[in-house]
């Protein structure tokens, strides 16, 4: 399948970066290289690193940066720190990380992200990772399943949905996305199946966190990403659920407030100072125009610091 997807606020992430055409960035989530295409045109003696999890996505890049500056590296984004220091770079003048499952991983039904299409239970980002999703739905116990499911779903019922996945694998093994989505359905009340949004999507999106360990990557890319900018570079995240959103979000206002000390300390002893300010105080969204059309942006958020 031909890996084509189309950026989401692209020019709002172009703009939030302030491009140094000298300047090193990084991509860390190059997913179809959108984003870094945009970014590479800006460049007159600078470099890009795009990094991603999917060898997929990594070599359809390749392609469509042919002729520019990059270096573009397999490996999973919390890594970052790891990924600079292999490539002896101690810093840079902006990153990138668009949080999103991409569209090819979507709408490829062999992969297993999708709860339309019938596929073995996969879910993984980086095919060489050894859990899937299989595992998480055949082997997990039914406390983790409810955490699972309830933690990164956000789904109200999660008990009833580990029960019944516990009670269909006892007679034989979850095999693919369409049994699961039937064993989802089966526990549902009326009023949810009628609801506008699909009823196994909270689900899916739960065991595709759990799988490819998402929000322990955000919280780790987070807690390196200001410590690797030069002053003046600019950190940009784009995230399309509320668990994301929320660690960006603290991180950042941790970050830009430094002091840990409470409240009612007369004077700081922490010694902690602010290392970025904040450029957006509320998240960027998609324009009507974005949405009309893609409509997968509707949940996106932008948020940009910039390292002092």
């Amino acid at each position: 399948m031909e890996f084509v997807h189309e950026s989401v606020l692209l020019n709002e992430c172009i703009e939030g970066l302030d491009i140094k055409p000298d300047g090193i960035y990084v991509d860390g989530t190059l997913g179809g290289a959108g984003h870094s295409r945009e970014i590479v045109k800006r460049l007159d003696g600078g470099l890009l690193i795009g990094v991603d999890r999917d060898e997929t996505a990594l070599k359809a890049a390749g392609e469509r940066l042919e002729g520019y500056n990059v270096k573009l590296v397999h490996g999973n984004f919390k890594d970052v720190a790891k990924i600079l220091a292999k490539l002896q770079i101690s810093k840079v003048d902006g990153m990138l990380f668009d949080l999103g499952v991409s569209s090819p991983q979507l709408d490829d039904g062999s992969r297993g992200f999708s709860y339309m299409v019938d596929a073995p239970l996969d879910m993984r980002m980086d095919a060489s990772s050894s859990l899937t999703a299989y595992d998480i739905v055949n082997f997990r116990s039914k406390e983790e399943l409810k955490k699972i499911l309830y933690e990164y779903g956000e789904e109200r019922y999660s008990p009833q949905i580990a029960d019944a996945i516990v009670r269909h694998r006892e007679s034989k093994p979850i095999e693919s996305t369409l049994e699961l989505v039937d064993i989802i359905k089966s526990v549902m009340p009326a009023q949810a199946l009628r609801e506008k949004q699909h009823p196994a999507k909270r689900s899916f999106q739960a065991i595709r966190i759990s799988v490819n360990e998402e929000l322990e990557a955000v919280r780790e890319m987070m807690t390196a990403a200001p410590d690797l900018l030069n002053p003046g570079g600019r950190l940009a995240v784009i995230t399309f659920h509320s668990l994301e959103d929320r660690i960006v979000k603290t991180s950042m206002k941790e970050a830009a407030t430094g002091c840990t000390c409470p409240p009612d300390f007369p004077v700081c002893v922490c010694g902690n100072k602010p290392k970025v300010k904040l450029i957006t105080r509320k998240p960027i969204t998609a324009s009507d125009e974005e949405l009309q059309r893609n409509p997968r942006a509707r949940s996106a958020k932008l948020r940009v610091a910039e390292r002092i």
